[in-house]
């Protein structure tokens, strides 16, 4: 395990469980979701999730479980096939908001974990543990621990700046440092329509030592349009976003984002879907260019 890795371990496995609401009855919930993501290199990743919600009293409360199976195909090379397992919660811990789930594939711990505290600033903390998607990461076990936070600053009804700081340490010497900073101006609050000036910048301790995309410095600026709605229990939220990149040793370079999610209304009090739809260019291989696409659909039914 990296330097991390227990520490994120005790961590996720500290992780509040979700706490009883005394008004409405306990409910189960059931669901699927499917993930699929692909790029230019021609490296597919899929999985496909079961949760298995013992108590679900909606997506700010639950607990359960989450079986996982995970193909990743890195480089049209042969597909390597991971088993994981987590146990999953959302819930309140004080005046803070969590939710993640901590589980493994077998060889070491995994998860995710999220805490936020409503409020003017609404501070956020993260955590997350996962493997490297690349040839050289599927098959010598290179994972990352990804911890960090970020916070609000408001600067009036219609303008908003947002701050994130995070660690990321590989298997290997490598620590990642990012830092990122986003300004939201709402154009027109009716259509729920902003834009968006989106920048982030890391740094590699130890760059290009393993197959990821890590130069020792990288750099985008990346103005984007984004519209959020809610009609008739539908939501929906649409971002595209034109800008430039650059990283040690290259110049300035073009840098796309494409993004779209529909979540539907409960069917009944029974059944909701929701889709989600992703574009970039941002390289994560070791290539110079780089397009990649992900696609996320999941269906719940609650009983």
């Amino acid at each position: 395990m990296s330097r991390f890795a227990w520490a994120a371990a005790l961590f996720l496995a500290a992780a509040p469980a979700a706490r009883a609401a005394e008004a409405p009855a306990p409910t189960q919930a059931v669901g699927v979701d499917v993930f699929s993501s692909s790029d230019a290199d021609d490296t597919r990743v899929s999985k496909v999730g079961v949760n298995l919600d013992w108590r679900y009293l909606g997506e700010g409360e639950y607990q359960g479980l989450r079986l996982e199976r995970a193909i990743f195909r890195p480089l049209g090379q042969a597909a390597t096939r991971d088993m994981r397992v987590y146990y999953r919660f959302a819930g309140e811990l004080g005046d803070w908001r969590a939710k993640g789930q901590a589980g493994t594939d077998g060889a070491t711990v995994l998860g995710a974990l999220n805490l936020q505290k409503p409020g003017r600033l609404n501070p956020e903390l993260f955590l997350e543990r996962e493997i490297v998607e690349t040839p050289r990461g599927v098959r010598e076990g290179v994972y990352y621990t990804f911890a960090g936070g970020a916070f609000d600053v408001p600067l009036g009804e219609r303008d908003n700046l947002t701050f994130v700081g995070a660690v990321q340490d590989f298997t290997g010497r490598n620590v990642r440092l990012h830092a990122r900073a986003n300004y939201v101006h709402v154009l027109q609050p009716d259509w729920g329509l902003s834009a968006q000036l989106r920048t982030r910048y890391f740094h590699s301790t130890e760059p290009r030592e393993f197959d990821y995309f890590s130069p020792r410095d990288f750099t985008q600026v990346l103005p984007t349009l984004q519209i959020r709605r809610r009609q008739a229990g539908w939501r929906y939220v649409v971002a595209a976003g034109l800008g430039a990149q650059r990283q040690t040793g290259g110049g300035w370079h073009q840098a796309r984002s494409l993004s779209a999610q529909v979540i539907t209304p409960p069917v009944g009090k029974v059944w909701s879907l929701d889709a989600a739809f992703a574009y970039s260019n941002t390289p994560v291989g070791a290539g110079y260019t780089y397009d990649y696409r992900q696609l996320n659909v999941s269906l719940r039914r609650r009983f």
